[in-house]
């Protein structure tokens, strides 16, 4: 039996922007986490508890790989396991059956509640790592190997999306990140025989870089009780970003000089300039959103921010709409007052922490 923990992220600055080429944002690991497990089997079976998918089967027929079932929501785990064995294969390695179960920590067990905190991303990160780790082949469990898999398999399956959620639950901690360029990608994925060949090359644009922030930066989370779906979002954006290009990139520009001196107030351990920069960045996506009619900062979150920086600085997380916003508090001083003044808000705090490891392995004899 091997055991697999991969981590949830939150966004911290520069959503949206990270999306083009060369823009920068910093995503952290936060200690919630999916949960997988694997072992080999008779059969190819799969436990998924959170989707009440109890007992499903697998085979691979003709290259493609056919469930049991039909369920829309397997999309994800399908192509995590198709790229994975494929990468086993061309590496020369027999596959055996396996059963695989994952299970999600990242929203609230007893209600239900989904806080936007990337499961899609955690789930393949789990798999892909699960499969690997089983076949025992510690050569190919490498955090580069496991992210670039990963992320091809989440591009195969959604056709956008920047990896920085891949990212955080890969590595840990807090990261400086700058997607990959996914046409490169894609492109190479359609002329190449081998996705081995793509894993082993350097990928134009990526950046993974560890950060530290200030010693005496504390993060908090607050949730709005609202769920956000990404993908509308971000269709917005990019019809905005083709009718008014020029705009457009004004707000890169500005997301752009924030990120920047926010790595730098890290790099620098200066808890001031951090929270200016965290402000900078707020105000450059809050701008933007209402400029391009784009609901990234709603009601629930406008209130979470204005009390956040009351105590220090604060915004919103992610694509916006709902789910959660974050504050850079001076220490535990003043959190369980800002908890207090959030919940009079009607916006539950949520007891998260920074995850300073990435995905774990634990191999069970």
């Amino acid at each position: 039996m091997i055991n697999i923990k991969v981590p949830g992220k939150l966004m911290i600055a520069g959503e949206y922007a990270v999306l083009e080429k060369n823009q920068k944002c910093i995503v952290a690991a936060i200690n919630r986490y999916v949960e997988g497990s694997i072992e080999p089997s008779i059969k190819n079976q799969l436990f998924l508890p959170d989707l009440k998918i109890e007992d499903a089967f697998f085979e691979i027929i003709d290259g493609n790989l056919e469930f049991s079932i039909e369920d829309s929501r397997l999309s994800f785990l399908r192509n995590s396991i198709s790229v994975a064995i494929r990468f086993l294969k061309e590496n020369s390695i027999e596959v055996v059956p396996f059963k695989l179960s994952i299970k999600s920590q990242l929203d609230d067990a007893s209600s239900g509640k989904k806080y936007g905190l990337g499961s899609s991303a955690a789930i393949v990160v789990a798999t892909v790592s699960s499969i690997l780790a089983l076949h025992n082949k510690d050569e190919l469990l490498k955090l580069d190997t496991i992210f670039k898999l990963s992320a091809i398999t989440h591009l195969k399956t959604q056709g956008n999306g920047s990896g920085a959620d891949i990212a955080a639950g890969v590595y840990g901690g807090w990261l400086e990140y700058s997607a990959f360029n996914a046409e490169w990608v894609l492109d190479e994925l359609e002329n190449l025989d081998k996705i081995k060949d793509i894993v082993e090359k350097p990928w134009p644009n990526l950046i993974i870089r560890k950060l530290t922030p200030p010693s005496e930066l504390k993060l908090v989370v607050g949730w709005t009780k609202e769920t956000a779906s990404t993908s509308p979002m971000i269709q917005k954006a990019d019809k905005f970003k083709k009718e008014n290009p020029h705009i457009y990139k004004g707000f890169l520009k500005e997301s752009s000089i924030s990120v920047d001196n926010l790595i730098k107030a890290f790099d620098n351990n200066s808890f001031k300039d951090s929270i200016s920069a965290l402000s900078e960045n707020r105000k450059a996506l809050k701008n933007f959103g209402e400029i391009a009619g784009i609901p990234i900062e709603t009601k629930k979150l406008t209130d979470l921010c204005s009390i956040g920086e009351q105590y220090g600085s604060a915004k919103s997380s992610g694509a916006g709409g709902g789910d959660c916003g974050i504050a850079f508090l001076k220490g535990d001083y003043k959190k369980q007052e800002l908890y207090r003044a959030w919940e009079k808000a009607d916006i539950e705090p949520l007891d998260l922490n920074i995850s300073e490891i990435g995905v774990s392995i634990n191999k069970k004899q």
